[in-house]
């Protein structure tokens, strides 16, 4: 178990809710991250598990009751805690959505490393056997209009929704991600990204320094519709990569050629960070999202044959 060294305080707003928002990151003796929203009653302890994950429709990730007690957009603050090292904190907020800050991980990990953190355990997660999430699952448990709705959609985009997220076993030593999307719009079309994490100085450095900066990305001409449907209301060029409305490029300056899945790479580490531990395995992700990665980690945990439990110093 570790964690900070002393209190982290930061504010920002809600990507979707667009609403002003104050966290403060507290060192904790026990065990695992926990969301506390100070601005309701009961002021209960929302545990950051892959099995308290409420919503994954809004692309992102939401941790308790949507309908009551919940925080959304976990993320990018999960991400950067885990390559941080830090697997125990208490984090209270005042609204329902986690800071969206500048759509990255990067400015977490800098307040993380500011703050400090203590030495400790680590519990790895070692997959033994493969499991796999596809899309088709997700849509199953759509209404059938939606699913029809996508349906024609995939067929006049000449789409296919083949898309999937597998755990496999390595050498257990660490985390292996390929990640691969594949767009429609030109200023992304395929992408493919391959990030490596073992817990050692020099993969965390290598996340800084190539992977943590990338921004959340969305359609201009999608931010109106998202809005009326209580969506993207926060959202602006400060936190997002937008494209333009012909997807051949954006209106503000790209990091890196392939910023779009090195993103993906943060969604993917914050979302298997809500296993609890380090996953240690090889994680392929094609045109994965989040309720994908969710879904493979229930999987996962599903049966005690698919992995084991080690803690190391």
């Amino acid at each position: 178990m570790t964690t900070l060294l002393k209190n982290i305080r930061l504010t920002g707003k809600g990507i979707h809710s667009g609403l002003p928002v104050d966290i403060i990151i507290k060192p904790s003796k026990k065990p695992g991250i926990f969301f506390r929203r100070v601005d309701i009653d009961p002021k209960k302890l929302i545990a950051a598990k892959y099995d308290n994950v409420g919503e994954t429709k809004m692309r992102n990730t939401t941790i308790g009751n949507p309908a009551g007690a919940h925080v959304q957009t976990i993320e990018h603050l999960m991400a950067a805690l885990f390559i941080s090292g830090v697997d125990s904190a208490i984090i209270d907020i005042n609204g329902a959505e986690t800071p969206i800050m500048d759509g990255s991980a990067a400015l977490f990990i800098k307040e993380i490393a500011s703050a400090g953190v203590g030495r400790g355990k680590i519990c790895k997660i070692i997959v033994k056997k493969p499991v796999v999430a596809y899309t088709r699952e997700v849509r199953r448990q759509l209404p059938l209009s939606m699913r029809i709705k996508l349906w024609i959609m995939d067929k006049l985009a000449h789409r296919k929704s083949d898309g999937f997220v597998k755990l496999s076993p390595n050498d257990g030593r660490g985390l292996e991600i390929t990640a691969t999307l594949i767009y429609p719009e030109k200023i992304i079309g395929a992408q493919t990204y391959n990030y490596s994490f073992d817990g050692t100085k020099k993969s965390r450095d290598n996340f800084i320094k190539q992977i943590a900066r990338a921004r959340t990305f969305g359609k201009y001409s999608e931010w109106e519709y998202l809005k009326k449907h209580g969506m993207g209301r926060g959202a602006d060029e400060t936190n997002v990569i937008a494209l333009n409305n012909n997807g051949d490029g954006t209106l503000n300056k790209l990091m890196w050629r392939d910023e779009f899945v090195r993103h993906k790479i943060i969604d993917a580490i914050g979302d298997m960070a809500l296993s609890g531990g380090m996953i240690c395995g090889k994680l392929e992700s094609y045109k994965g999202s989040h309720a994908l990665n969710n879904i493979v980690l229930k999987k996962l945990f599903s049966d005690t044959e698919n992995y084991d439990i080690i803690v190391e110093k």
